[in-house]
């Protein structure tokens, strides 16, 4: 990553750190792939003049200025089609961030609240149907991978210790309660809910 790359990275996560938790969302790094893709790094007009980091389309539901732009979806695979459509703008960073946190905000996306693995975060924001692409989840997936994104996930210790349970470095019940001490009641809670995520 170059020193843009960073500092446009640096500039959605710090808006994430500020309003995502508000929204029950913790996946950063898929987060901030996913500006990176819609927005190529911050450059696309979208986002640079309009602040719109995630190719968020008007829908139905809003009502405050937009940009008609042309855009590639893709309804069959393998199939790009080119139409002109109407996007959300925005008037600064923090807005346009918290704008994508208010459209996920939504009964069609809730399986994205207090997700904090980011291929699950990303098989589910496109089962959700937020990108036409067939290849959306391999990109952002690549996209986390190739430039170490998982750094900017809120990643506490008890969920590195979750983690370490469900992969089986605790053992099983009398053993992982011993081993976890007082911790185990808020571990074991957290394994729970992170397990809960995965189906």
């Amino acid at each position: 990553m170059n020193n843009a790359q960073k500092a446009f990275c640096n500039l959605i996560y710090n808006q994430l750190r500020e309003y995502a938790p508000k929204y029950n969302i913790y996946c950063y790094s898929a987060i901030i792939a996913q500006a990176i893709i819609e927005s190529n790094w911050g450059k696309s007009e979208l986002s640079a003049k309009y602040y719109n980091y995630f190719g968020l389309k008007c829908g139905s539901n809003w009502d405050g200025k937009s940009v008609n732009m042309t855009t590639h979806e893709e309804y069959t695979r393998g199939s790009i089609t080119t139409i002109k459509d109407n996007f959300r703008v925005y008037d600064s960073v923090p807005n346009g961030v918290k704008g994508y946190l208010q459209f996920i905000n939504t009964k069609r996306y809730a399986n994205l609240k207090n997700v904090y693995d980011y291929k699950t975060y990303i098989q589910n924001i496109k089962a959700d149907g937020y990108a036409t692409a067939s290849n959306y989840v391999a990109t952002l997936t690549r996209t986390v991978e190739k430039y170490g994104l998982q750094c900017y996930d809120p990643m506490s210790d008890d969920y590195q210790i979750a983690l370490d349970v469900i992969a089986g470095k605790y053992g099983n019940g009398a053993t992982r309660q011993l081993k976890l001490g007082s911790k185990y009641h808020r571990i074991q809670k957290l394994v729970n809910e992170i397990l809960s995520t995965k189906h």
